[in-house]
């Protein structure tokens, strides 16, 4: 499970890994380009209910922390996607991976 520390939280938001592989390189070319935006996520289903929302600018400190100590092949359909939603009026939303089309 890999973790995104957020601001000055200490607290981790955990997210898989191979989804936080594909939002860092989706996040770090937003807030390359200067661009602030939100990222949205739905709660685990073993945790409270619900969603969360943070907004995320380039002035805000943010660390990834895996896991696994090496990268995944990543999927350019997913980052594409996550890439879309990042540019939607809502921000990235953390879609589900789609493998071969399902």
């Amino acid at each position: 499970m890999g973790l995104l520390f957020y601001g000055g939280n200490t607290e981790p938001i955990e997210i898989e890994d191979r989804a936080l592989a594909h939002l860092k390189v989706v996040i770090s070319t937003k807030l390359r380009r200067n661009e602030s935006f939100t990222l949205s996520w739905q709660h685990p289903a073993d945790g409270p209910t619900g969603r969360s929302t943070i907004w995320l600018h380039p002035s805000i400190p943010l660390r990834f922390v895996f896991s696994d100590p090496e990268t995944p092949p990543l999927s350019p359909e997913w980052m594409n996607a996550l890439a879309n939603s990042a540019n939607a009026n809502g921000g990235i939303t953390l879609l589900p991976e789609h493998l071969d089309g399902n």
